[in-house]
């Protein structure tokens, strides 16, 4: 059972690398700020309010889930090796 589980992380990481690949600047942008909107943090600049005008905005500092703190983590950096400054 435990060697199913590692044979399926290992499966879904690989499936993870290409689609980040993919993604654009914007797309890596959008992830990562669609993670902050849906926690209700208060964007400062004009793309970031206008594309997620949707969402209630009531902080500053959202308190993030692990996973999803791990997920941004993961996107700036990827957004720093690429050299990205979508706003």
């Amino acid at each position: 059972m435990i060697t199913r589980f590692l044979v399926a992380a290992a499966v879904v990481g690989a499936m993870a690398a290409p689609a980040a690949a993919q993604a654009s600047c914007f797309d890596l942008w959008y992830e990562r700020n669609l993670i902050y909107a849906e926690n209700g943090y208060c964007f400062r600049t004009d793309l970031a309010r206008r594309t997620f005008a949707g969402y209630e905005c009531w902080t500053r500092n959202p308190s993030l889930s692990g996973y999803e703190q791990g997920r941004v983590d993961a996107i700036r950096a990827e957004e720093r090796r690429r050299g990205c400054n979508v706003n």
